[in-house]
Order: C-alpha cells, then sequence, then structure tokens
C-alpha cells in the first residue's frame, strides 16, 4: 500500500500563495488516483480537488476554483496543490489520499491518507 506525507503548510497573508506537495512511498503513485481535501475546526472534511492517474482530468470544489490548482509528477512520484489569492476562510488542515479506484469527491472513497499539513491565513 502506498505511504503519503504532506508538506508545505505554513501561515500566509491572505492574498498570498503557498504550495503543497504530498509525498508518496511504498508504491507508485501513478497507480492511484490523488485528491486533497481540507478540515476546519469544527467543520467536516471537505473536498478541495481531484486528478486522475494520468494527470489530464481535474475536478475543483466550488469554494477554490479558479485560484487552486492541483497537479502531479508520476516521476517523482507526487502530487502538489498550488494555493493562490488565499483567503482566511481556507485556514484548515489539508490532506493528500489516494485511492485506486476512479477520482472521487467524498472522503470515504480515499483509503489511503496523510497526516495533514496547517494552512492559517491571516487577515
Amino acid at each position: 500500500q502506498v505511504q503519503l506525507v504532506e508538506s508545505g503548510g505554513g501561515l500566509v497573508q491572505a492574498g498570498g500563495s503557498l504550495r503543497l506537495s504530498c509525498a508518496a512511498s511504498g508504491r507508485t503513485l501513478s497507480d492511484y488516483s490523488m485528491a486533497w481535501f481540507r478540515q476546519a475546526p469544527g467543520k467536516e472534511r471537505e473536498f478541495v480537488a481531484n486528478i486522475n492517474r494520468r494527470g489530464d482530468s481535474t475536478d475543483y470544489g466550488t469554494a477554490v476554483k479558479g485560484r487552486f490548482t492541483i497537479s502531479r509528477d508520476n516521476a517523482k512520484n507526487s502530487s502538489y496543490l498550488q494555493m493562490n489569492s488565499l483567503k482566511p476562510e481556507d485556514t484548515a488542515v489539508y490532506y493528500c489520499a489516494a485511492a485506486m479506484l476512479q477520482r472521487s469527491i467524498y472522503p470515504p472513497h480515499y483509503p489511503y491518507w496523510g497526516q495533514g499539513t496547517q494552512v492559517t491565513v491571516s487577515a
């Protein structure tokens, strides 16, 4: 099975940018569709973006569409989330997830998760 480790979180001012990375080990990432979710305190886990195995098809949550970009580099066994025009409401723990099924927007469809990375956007 695959193990996932996120990095790149931190504190940024509103309007700024961050790039999150998700490094995979254990199995080749090209076997998996990938996704990013986020969870703010007291809220349910929210779909952010997903990408298919080849990296040529993506989907985004309504709240981030047009500001965030998901990508992957199967040669580097990594997935990325470029976050631009950040808002205070983007503050959350961000998780990457992997599934051998087709990409999905639902957390239960992803059996493999990283530990999360905190993103805090100040006003």
